[in-house]
């Protein structure tokens, strides 16, 4: 029987830093060191971090039971078009976990999560499809994320609140606990900006910066 082929999807630095949890995972599942890669689909060289790199239709060409991916694209909008032409293509998604991650109590995160080191969700949480949860970041009680969230790191989502698809959660930023039946709502492809501390719900495809979060207005 022919092994699966594993591809971290991207290896620039979002995709680097993804790698080595990787490595990790599937030497703890015991899969061949060979058969995890990387795709990128403009790569600058051939072997990055002493790791193959293929273009996505070599990876495709590439013989393998299963071809499986986890997109490390940074651009929410980008790793959406990249997940629906994996998906036409047949190849599936895998999901890349730190082996430090905390996950507690009625906890779902959907297809292709990248859960960096010390990421910890706590209970009654339900989280979409190729989550970013990058160092140190958390989800608090009963949150909802929508899918193509990114976390970057030292994230903080407390309880009750509701993250809308492809928002941006920046470095240190601090999202405000919402109420049971009025969750703070950080709306669709929304950014808050590094540090911003956000009290209260965020428009979609609105930016927020600073300590009360306010809106940046662009000059």
């Amino acid at each position: 029987m022919i092994a699966d082929l594993f591809a971290v999807y991207g290896a620039s630095g979002c995709g680097r830093g993804v790698m080595p949890i990787a490595e990790q995972q599937l030497r703890r599942l015991g899969v061949p060191a060979e058969r995890l890669v990387f795709v990128d689909d403009r790569p600058s060289a051939a072997v990055v971090n002493g790791r193959r790199v293929l273009t996505y239709r070599d990876f495709l060409a590439s013989s393998a039971g299963r071809h499986q991916v986890v997109l490390a694209i940074a651009d929410a909008g980008l790793r959406e078009t990249l997940a629906q032409r994996c998906r036409d293509d047949g190849v599936e998604f895998w999901s890349v976990r730190a082996a430090n991650v905390v996950v507690m109590d009625d906890v779902e995160v959907g297809e292709g999560a990248i859960l960096s080191p010390f990421v910890t969700l706590t209970s009654n949480i339900r989280i979409g499809r190729h989550f970013h949860a990058n160092l140190y970041s958390y989800v608090e009680h009963d949150c909802i994320v929508g899918d193509f969230v990114t976390f970057a790191p030292g994230a903080k989502c407390n309880g009750n609140i509701v993250i809308e698809d492809h928002a941006y959660i920046g470095s240190g930023a601090v999202l405000k606990q919402g109420r049971p039946g009025r969750p703070l709502v950080i709306g669709r492809g929304a950014v808050v900006g590094m540090g911003a501390v956000v009290t209260k719900d965020v428009a979609p495809g609105t930016t927020v910066v600073g300590n009360p979060a306010k809106l940046l207005v662009k000059v």
